[in-house]
This record gives structure tokens, C-alpha cells and sequence, in this order.
């Protein structure tokens, strides 16, 4: 899922420099694009490089290894796609709204990210090492 969604995201972020819209950006705006640009280039690279790694490294008995990098990857990915939306969002926020209620909605909005994809799960793998062996 989160490969579909930051392709989409990145085919919408590219389309955005066509629009005419564009030129009216200030140069926060222009550096602010070009940045959440970058970064949702660098989150698709990372959540789509487990599935390269493992087509190369099919058959040679590297399993242990792809699961690892490719978490990692996924891992890093995520937090590359979390800077993609809130660039994403301040970029746009900013457009509609003054730039400092915009940071503060950017920044609620990371915090509920942060406590979806990271607190959550870190909690039940926490619990999940406190259970007694089977």
C-alpha cells in the first residue's frame, strides 16, 4: 500500500510544476516544492527497493539478509513519505492559511503520523516481548 501511495503522491507532487499556479509561488514556496519533490523521490526509491532487492537476490539463499535490508528500507521509506506529507501539506497550508497556523497544523498532523506508524507499533511489540513463551 504504502508503495501505491507515495507513486501516487510523487505523480501529483510532479504535476504541480505544470500548473499555473506554480509561477505564483513565492521563493518559500518554489524551495519548499522542490524539497517535498526530492523527498517524495527519495520515499518511493526507498519503499520500492524491497522489491528490487529481492528480484535480484532471488535464489541465492540471502533470505535472512533481503528481510533485513528490506526492512530497513521500508523503515527508512516511511519516515521519507511522513516528510513528503508534511512538506506536502506546509506547501499547501501555507497557500490557503498564514504560514504560522500552517506550521502548527503541520506539526499536529506529523505528531498523529508519528503516533499511527511508530508509537502504536513500538507499544505492541512491547507487549508482544512481555508475553509468556508458548
Amino acid at each position: 500500500m504504502a508503495q501505491t501511495g507515495v507513486q501516487v503522491l510523487f505523480g501529483f507532487l510532479l504535476s504541480i510544476a505544470f500548473t499555473s499556479r506554480a509561477d505564483t509561488l513565492s521563493p518559500f514556496g518554489r524551495s519548499l516544492y522542490v524539497l517535498t519533490v526530492v523527498l517524495g523521490a527519495c520515499s518511493t526509491a526507498a519503499l520500492i527497493a524491497p522489491v528490487a532487492i529481492h528480484r535480484w537476490l532471488s535464489g541465492l539463499r540471502m533470505k535472512d539478509e533481503v528481510v533485513e535490508v528490506a526492512g530497513r528500507m521500508m523503515a527508512c521509506g516511511m519516515v521519507l513519505l511522513a516528510l513528503t506529507v508534511a512538506c506536502s501539506l506546509l506547501l499547501i497550508l501555507a497557500l490557503v492559511l498564514s504560514t504560522p497556523y500552517a506550521v502548527v497544523m503541520v506539526v499536529t498532523v506529523m505528531i498523529w503520523f508519528g503516533m499511527c506508524w511508530y508509537v502504536v507499533p513500538l507499544r505492541l511489540r512491547r507487549r508482544a516481548g512481555r508475553r509468556p513463551a508458548a
